[in-house]
């Protein structure tokens, strides 16, 4: 077993460069005894030959494949038409994901969106700006599965009369309130999930946003506050409209992994109490149901979904270059 191993690692560290070293010496070699018209027209096909087929290999042909299993059953014997989708968009457990869906697409967003603005504007150019902003953006550095058991934590509950365990119940219940089962109960438990979300990416809004807030002239606003705008009239007026396509990219950025939430939701609750969410549902079933024809139309449903967000995004970068 040891031996295997290590033949697999020299192979892999070894093998693999020399590999690329040999196929790029094969291809210049070949290339080089073409006419010049020839050379110019194939070297970038086949110096992006691998890439493309690895792109293929490992993308093209499973999104292909994944799409011809959603019209099969659930092993994949027989196909059974658009029934999968029918689940899908019909299903009470099914229309609960889309709904929660929803929800992280409109508040996960929104709430990034906002807070990260806010965090921007509230510390830009003070003298502790680059601590504030470090700890706000420490989250980013935390994965989502170690941040979901942080928060999980956080909201655990205990019956009334019995010491909490959870930080925001102790703190309700020291203030004299009644402790929330804040992951099963249906009122709460959705929004308390993507308040973990919005804890995590604010950070990557409030960079980013940052970043686009430096790149308006100081000038401008100088001269507005010299004609007697207020700051809430400056950052309607001049701060938001001048950073609107950086907020567009933050937004839609956001929509793509609230779309694809998954992490959070299995870790905290495994989609338990009404909190499931699509990419969880496809999830449970391929791995627990061994339902390979709903799992698949989840999943292109998710594609088709996220696909169009992805197009505005490079529409809006295209626009951006354009413009440089």
């Amino acid at each position: 077993m040891l031996g295997s191993r290590l033949i697999t690692a020299i192979v892999v560290v070894v093998g693999v460069p020399a590999a690329t070293v040999g196929y790029v010496a094969l291809v210049e070699w070949l290339v080089g005894r073409l006419p010049f018209i020839w050379r110019r027209r194939l070297r970038p096909w086949l110096w992006a030959g691998p890439a493309l087929a690895f792109l293929g290999v490992y993308l093209v042909y499973p999104m292909v494949y994944t799409f011809v299993l959603s019209f099969k059953n659930a092993n994949s014997s027989k196909f059974v038409g658009i029934d999968n989708y029918k689940y899908v968009f019909t299903n009470a457990s099914s229309l609960t994901t889309l709904r929660n869906n929803l929800y992280w697409l409109v508040l996960l967003a929104g709430a990034v969106v906002v807070f990260g603005l806010l965090f921007a504007v509230l510390f830009d150019r003070v003298r502790y700006e680059p601590v504030v902003k470090g700890v706000i953006f420490l989250p980013m550095a935390i994965s989502f599965v170690a941040a979901s058991v942080i928060w999980k934590l956080q909201y655990d509950y205990q019956p009334l009369g019995v010491a909490q365990t959870g930080t925001f119940n102790g703190l309700i219940v020291a203030l004299g309130g009644q402790p929330v089962a804040w992951l099963v109960d249906r009122a709460v438990n959705n929004f308390a999930l993507i308040l973990v979300g919005v804890w995590m990416w604010t950070g990557y809004g409030m960079v980013i946003l940052s970043a686009a807030l430096k790149g308006i002239p100081v000038e401008l606003i100088e001269a507005a506050r010299v004609d007697g705008a207020t700051e809430i009239q400056i950052l309607f007026r001049i701060i938001i409209p001048m950073m609107g396509s950086t907020i567009a990219v933050v937004a839609t950025t956001m929509v793509i992994n609230a779309l694809k939430a998954f992490d959070i939701v299995y870790v905290m609750t495994s989609g338990n109490y009404g909190t499931d969410v699509m990419a969880n549902q496809m999830y449970k079933q391929m791995f627990l149901f061994n339902n390979f024809g709903v799992a698949s139309a989840v999943a292109v449903v998710l594609l088709i979904a996220i696909v169009p967000v992805m197009l505005i995004n490079i529409r809006r970068f295209r626009i951006q270059e354009a413009l440089r």
